[in-house]
């Protein structure tokens, strides 16, 4: 049973306040989170291959189609503006669902990686190297920035519903010793 410990502060006015501390939370056991992390990586190993599949493979009978797009929301525009709402789900549901693996795996494989800006730098970082890589090498492929910011939308979604807390029950946060008000560090 977890144990609520009863704390009486006093504000700054001089008022007396009671609150409990947060029930503490048991950490996984180790092989339970080294299991968690193999599998992650397995999945992020899988993801990569998909992602090269879908993203570097050329399309050359659509070279005369593709052009570079360097301002955010252009395509975003094209693909709302067409008649077939069909296509317009594919392209931006696609690129949304695409940076999802990555919001739930990074916290997962790598503690130094969790909170929602550095998944996001991460993703925005991976996703426009990609893009860069379609626009300069990949024939009928070109770089869109409206991809890369989809793609960290997707992220930033993903961790939101997923990878926040697995994260944290992967690599749980270690405790710091609770400090008195003299500042010496209790049971010493």
């Amino acid at each position: 049973m977890a144990r609520t410990e009863l704390r009486t502060d006093t504000s700054k006015f001089g008022r007396r306040r009671t609150s409990t501390a947060p029930p503490e939370r048991r950490p996984l056991p180790l092989p339970v989170r080294l299991l968690a992390m193999v599998l992650a990586f397995a999945t992020m190993v899988a993801f990569a291959a998909v992602l090269a599949r879908l993203t570097l493979e050329p399309s050359p009978a659509s070279e005369a189609l593709t052009h570079n797009n360097l301002h955010p929301g252009r395509s975003l525009h094209a693909y709302l503006s067409r008649p077939e709402l069909r296509d317009a789900v594919k392209q931006i549901g696609g690129n949304v669902l695409l940076g999802v693996p990555f919001g739930v795996l990074l916290p997962m494989l790598a503690p130094r990686t969790r909170g929602i800006v550095r998944v996001g730098v991460l993703t925005a970082l991976v996703m426009l190297l990609v893009e860069l890589v379609q626009g300069a090498l990949i024939t009928g492929r070109a770089f869109d920035i409206d991809d890369v910011i989809l793609n960290t939308a997707g992220a930033l979604l993903g961790y939101l519903l997923l990878g926040r807390r697995l994260g944290r029950a992967v690599h749980p946060r270690r405790r710091r010793r609770q400090q008195d008000v003299s500042g010496s560090k209790s049971g010493t």
